[in-house]
């Protein structure tokens, strides 16, 4: 039986972003958790289907080699982490704390948190987007406060363990049958607080800072592809690891070239005479270089003629897609009287063999309106 897209399961498009398809995600796993429909064996199949795709999508590389290649990126395997779904307390418990703030993890070590990650959008060119480039951006981010090294603490102090949930990070409620965890207002959850904070950066561990990062932008990139640059994205706090950089690409419009995928396609204008008599002409390439079509006698307005290796490189791959160049045949405007001369003498002279479409097509008229009139005539 061929399994379901993942995209279909999570009932998401293509375009989803992370933050939409987490949401998704823990709609459609607190509606079939298996504990809240015990014995349903259906219900755990859709489960496990559900959180299966959440695994790979949530997972920017999984993702990019399902877009790519589909089901069949994984058919070798896609390891514990994709395949272990045997453990549906945990991700329960990952859903209430998602949804109502409750859980019975441990609270944070020390008072560390990971940075956020952070978005970057850069346009690029076709040709850039062909040859690869090396590109320098400027990031205002926060970064670890030199003066406390990231504890948030003044010089010569330290943190101190909350005394409200004793470093747990988090209080304990009861409420009826139930024990709830909630997060400890008193240290916002860190597990730690700060008597004496430090003036540089206000107790936070960070401080607001623009760098300069380089960003590798490989050959054959697609519009939307993201590039993650890990680590690059927002300081922790106090001391925590630091987030992802995300790099969104777009692709400028081109004077020439329409891109699909890895082919290119470009469209020429011709003179009456050239599509009738035959020649060329020259049309530049994504390379930069210059090749010429050869237009053979009698050829039609919207003709296309393949060049085969002139298109975008695929990416991580040692292949090229085609170019391909439709001409459209251009119709000869405002003509002097010894040009309309000629072309008036042309059209007398003119058979079904020179333009044998034109002659084909008008006989079938002729025989359609004769036959509708015969029929006519004998009702």
């Amino acid at each position: 039986m061929a399994k379901r897209d993942y995209y279909e399961i999570l009932e998401v498009t293509r375009t989803v972003t992370d933050a939409e398809l987490k949401v998704s995600y823990r709609k459609l796993a607190m509606r079939w958790h298996p504990d809240k429909n015990p014995g349903d064996k259906d219900c755990e199949h859709k489960f496990k289907e559900i959180s299966e795709a959440y695994e790979v999508l949530k997972d920017e590389q999984k993702r990019a080699a399902y877009d790519r290649f589909g089901h069949a990126a994984f058919e070798q395997g896609m390891g514990a982490q994709a395949q272990g779904f045997g453990d549906f307390g945990a991700t329960f418990s990952d859903i209430f704390e998602g949804i109502f703030g409750m859980s019975g993890a441990r609270g944070r070590s020390g008072g560390r948190e990971r940075g956020a990650d952070l978005r970057y959008n850069m346009e690029i060119s076709l040709e850039e987007a062909y040859a690869g480039k090396t590109a320098q951006v400027r990031i205002p981010t926060s970064v670890t406060c030199e003066a406390c090294s990231g504890n948030g603490a003044k010089t010569g102090s330290k943190p101190k363990t909350c005394p409200t949930c004793g470093g747990a990070g988090k209080v304990r409620h009861t409420q009826g049958f139930f024990t709830l965890e909630r997060t400890c207002v008193a240290c916002q959850g860190r597990g730690q607080v700060i008597d004496n904070p430090c003036p540089n950066c206000s107790g936070s561990g960070r401080v607001t800072r623009e760098r300069t990062l380089s960003v590798n932008v490989p050959a054959g990139v697609e519009d939307g592809t993201r590039i993650r640059l890990a680590g690059e994205g927002e300081a922790g706090v106090r001391g925590g690891p630091a987030g992802d950089l995300y790099i969104f690409l777009s692709l400028g419009t081109h004077q020439f070239f329409q891109r699909d995928g890895a082919d290119l396609h470009c469209r020429v204008p011709i003179s009456m005479v050239t599509a009738a008599l035959g020649g060329g002409f020259e049309v530049p390439t994504i390379d930069g270089s210059k090749t010429r079509v050869k237009v053979p006698e009698g050829t039609h307005s919207g003709r296309r003629f393949r060049l085969g290796g002139k298109g975008m490189p695929v990416l991580r791959a040692r292949e090229h897609g085609d170019m391909y160049v439709q001409v459209l045949v251009e119709t000869p405007q405002k003509l002097n009287k010894r040009q309309k001369e000629l072309l008036a003498e042309f059209d007398k002279q003119s058979s079904s063999e020179t333009q044998p479409e034109a002659a084909g097509f008008f006989t079938k008229v002729k025989d359609f309106l004769d036959g509708l009139g015969n029929r006519q005539g004998s009702g």
